[in-house]
Parts: structure tokens; C-alpha cells; sequence
């Protein structure tokens, strides 16, 4: 045996023993096979910096993942992610392991392209509710957390007391309130057409009397609260309200009793995953109970897993608490998120 041959076996066998011997031989296989293609890549539209740390350093420490081990992540806006896949795909030049936005009409179409690795996760088995309720599609992705889109306010500036969306028209001043900006993010459109539902559009004719700001990210929602810049926001996120709470901040926000749009934010691995072993891998640690803890403590989202007791209810409820605006994701089409695009742009002409 030569010298690089003797230095590869022993590179080898120290991976082996990094494995926790816990594990099952096929996971045993599946862990070495990650650590070998030395790394993963995902994209994601809500993760913040400090929770892909956590969630980094929990992985390792699960199956033993070496320090050397690199996990890239990327944080993007949710129609750069649409872009960046789309480009990838048809390019046929995939560098992304896997990615995560609250879009499953977009998502299923992925699906019918053939363009999403089929793998069923170990994971997926906690997430029978999740599915049948049309928030995931088994054996292709399911949802690393949920969000919603709620009216939203600083405690310090607004004493708001409402208690329905249609509360919202006279809150504010006009120009003193932000609205997700529907015609350039996938996941507001999203929120819209459920809302629709709802509400004829001479409610939203209303809304844009208001002379509302188009925001795209929700961390910037959040920071126009906290300055002041804004008075209300139609549309924050409880993630937000927790993280700026958590800095001091005194955000405030409402679950109107007409019901909120849960945003699922699907998880799935690309086909053509350059690291695909250390895709499915980490895919499995972000769904199991360990990662959706982190996730939710840190990000206070929804988890899909059956019997998760949440370690933040007050800003991630469960759930079977929450009044759901019903969302038939399988039926909505390219062309029905196109016209609903259209009609918002027409009310608020941003």
C-alpha cells in the first residue's frame, strides 16, 4: 500500500469513528457517505445568521460531523430564490443542495419538472397531519416551519385594540403603514390570494388609501416598527416580533378572528444536489424533533410535527390553536398566482 493510499484508509477510518454508533448500518452508510462530499448547500428565505449557527453546530454534534465538514447557507429574498432555481435547472448546472420558501404551488411545479430528488425522510413519518392537510407532498418535501403574515404594531407608538383585519383600515394615519409587496414577493402574493378569499377587493381599494409602504423583507417590516417609521404593518411576522422583542423592542401583534394564511416553509432537495447524501442527511436533522426545536425557539415558526409541544407558544402557537384561512396549495396555478399579481398591482400601483 502506498503512502496516499495508507493516509486516505486512515482518513477514512477516523470518519467511521466520528459516527455515533447509535445509529442504524443504513444510516451509518448515509452519515459516512455525507461526510465524505464534505459539504452541503442550502438557501433560505427566513433562517437568520445566528440560527443556521445553532442548527450547524446540533448537526455535527448529532452524527458526528467533522469541523472540516462546510455548511453553506445562503439567506434570500423569496423571489431570488425562485429565480436562482429556475436558473439553475434549466442551465442543468445545480449548485444548490437544498432549498426552503413557502411556495407550494411553485414547489409542485418543480415536482411535475422533475426537477426535486424523491426521498423519503425518516423524518417525514411525524408529519401525517402536515400532509394531509395539503402542506407538503410525501416523499418530495414538507415544511421546516410555518409563518403567517398579521397585522403588527410597536406597543410604544400605537395602542391598537383590535381584533379583526377590517380593524386595520382606520388605524393609522395615511403613509404611516407598511404592506407586503405582493408584486415582488412569491410568498405575499401567496398571503393575498388567501386573504382574497376572504375579502371583495374593495377592501383592499381601502387599504391603499392608506398610502402603505411595499416592503419585501420582514426584517425591515420589523425595523420600521421599532424606529418609529411606521405605525402598523398589514402584514409583520410573530418571527420578527419575537426576535425584536427578545432585543428590547415592545412589538405587538394580532391573530384576527377571520383567520390567518399559514405559509409552509417547504423544504426539498434538488434532483441534481451536487452533495446529495449530505442533503438528505441534513434535510432529516432539520425536520426531526431536535431541529424543529431549534428552528422554532429561534425563529418562532410553526413546526408541522404531529405532538410538538412549541418552546414558544406565545409567538409560535400550535396548530391546531390557530383559525386557518383554508388553502387548497395542490389546485393554485402559475396562472392564478399571475392574475392575482395583476389585480394587487392594480389596486396599490406601487
Amino acid at each position: 500500500m502506498t503512502l496516499s493510499r495508507r493516509f486516505l484508509s486512515a482518513l477514512a477510518l477516523c470518519a467511521t469513528i466520528l459516527i455515533p454508533p447509535a445509529f442504524a448500518d443504513d444510516r451509518q452508510d448515509l452519515i459516512a457517505a455525507a461526510i465524505k462530499e464534505g459539504s452541503v448547500s442550502y438557501w433560505d428565505t427566513v433562517i437568520q445568521p445566528e440560527t443556521n449557527d445553532a442548527l450547524v453546530a446540533a448537526f455535527r454534534k448529532e452524527y458526528g460531523i467533522p469541523t472540516s465538514f462546510a455548511v453553506h447557507y445562503t439567506l434570500s429574498p423569496t423571489l431570488a430564490l425562485v429565480t436562482r432555481v429556475e436558473q439553475e435547472t434549466s442551465a442543468n448546472n445545480v449548485t444548490i443542495d437544498i432549498a426552503s420558501i413557502a411556495s407550494p404551488p411553485w414547489i409542485n411545479t418543480l415536482v411535475t419538472g422533475g426537477h426535486i430528488m424523491k426521498y423519503a425522510s425518516p423524518s417525514y413519518a411525524a408529519y401525517g397531519t402536515a400532509f394531509a392537510a395539503g402542506l407538503g407532498k410525501p416523499d418530495y418535501y414538507a415544511f421546516n416551519g410555518a409563518y403567517m403574515f398579521v397585522p403588527t404594531w410597536n406597543e410604544d407608538n400605537l395602542k391598537f385594540k383590535g381584533k379583526s383585519w377590517k380593524d386595520v383600515l382606520g388605524s393609522v394615519p395615511p403613509g404611516r403603514m407598511s404592506l407586503n409587496d405582493a408584486g415582488n414577493s412569491a410568498t405575499g402574493v401567496l398571503a393575498y390570494i388567501g386573504l382574497r378569499t376572504i375579502f371583495p377587493v374593495d377592501y383592499f381599494k381601502e387599504l391603499a388609501k392608506l398610502k402603505p409602504a411595499f416592503i419585501v423583507r420582514s426584517e425591515a417590516t420589523a425595523e420600521r416598527l421599532v424606529t418609529g417609521q411606521d405605525l402598523m404593518a398589514f402584514g409583520g411576522m410573530p418571527t420578527r416580533v419575537y426576535q425584536y422583542n427578545e432585543r428590547g423592542a415592545n412589538l405587538k401583534y394580532l391573530l384576527p378572528t377571520e383567520g390567518v394564511v399559514l405559509l409552509p416553509q417547504c423544504s426539498f432537495i434538488l434532483a441534481k444536489a451536487p452533495h446529495p447524501n449530505a442533503a438528505k442527511l441534513w434535510l432529516d436533522f432539520v425536520l426531526s424533533e431536535k431541529g424543529q426545536t431549534i428552528l422554532s425557539k429561534a425563529e418562532a415558526l410553526i413546526s408541522g410535527r404531529s405532538n410538538f409541544k412549541s418552546p414558544l407558544p406565545e409567538y409560535a402557537p400550535a396548530i391546531d390553536s390557530l383559525t386557518l384561512i383554508k388553502m387548497d396549495w395542490q389546485k393554485i396555478t402559475a396562472a392564478d398566482i399571475q392574475a392575482a399579481k395583476k389585480e394587487w398591482l392594480s389596486i396599490f400601483n406601487p
